[in-house]
């Protein structure tokens, strides 16, 4: 089975309604890989997976917990590549948080990518707090989770400084990537696998 295969496989389990209500669906566990692949302190896989489901979900069979399982590790590890390469890190949904920013892909995507954050937020924050909360700003406004904080919700309140955080995403991500695994040094460019 080719990789896109295993991603669509994966996509509709992630997106089934018989997962637990707080589990991640696809494009939000997409986020939390995205932050889990930038944080400078690895996390047991255990661990990760365990938090993206929330509780053990219904798997048909040990086939099927293995499949998953396994392409939620490359999923990680594809999107590491991704972020390590010099090309424009692209999400897996529209820049955009339409009329209603709570039904949009990419609050889904930004609260999946915060969920990363809040796994190990020690780790993020202690060596340059001031430059990483600034490149997170944008994935926190898309994320709507602090919108009950004044300096968020005036951003929330104006749609055009709104649209121009939420562009700066995949920008915010190299430099994160960057910041948090090569904070001295430009990484060697990976060259990206095509599958």
């Amino acid at each position: 089975m080719s990789f896109a295969e295993q991603l669509t496989r994966l996509q509709v389990f992630l997106d089934a309604d018989e997962l637990h209500e707080e589990a991640l669906d696809y494009v939000a566990a997409h986020g939390y890989l995205t932050a889990l692949s930038i944080c400078a302190e690895t996390v047991p896989e255990r661990e990760w997976i365990d938090a993206l489901f929330a509780e053990e979900p219904h798997y048909t069979d040990e086939a099927q917990r293995t499949e998953i399982e396994t392409t939620l590790v490359g999923l990680k590890a594809h999107i590491a590549r991704q972020l390590a390469s010099d090309e424009e890190f692209e999400l897996p949904c529209e820049l955009d948080l339409g009329d209603d920013p709570d039904d949009s892909e990419l609050r889904g995507w930004c609260i999946g990518f915060m969920e990363g954050v809040f796994l190990r937020e020690a780790a993020w924050f202690e060596t340059a707090e001031e430059e990483v909360s600034e490149m997170l700003l944008p994935i926190m406004v898309g994320s709507g989770l602090f919108d009950e904080q004044p300096e968020f919700s005036d951003i929330a309140a104006d749609a055009n400084l709104m649209d121009d955080m939420i562009v700066q995403i995949p920008e915010a991500l190299t430099a994160l990537y960057l910041l948090c695994n090569a904070p001295d040094e430009k990484p060697a460019i990976l060259k990206p696998r095509h599958h």
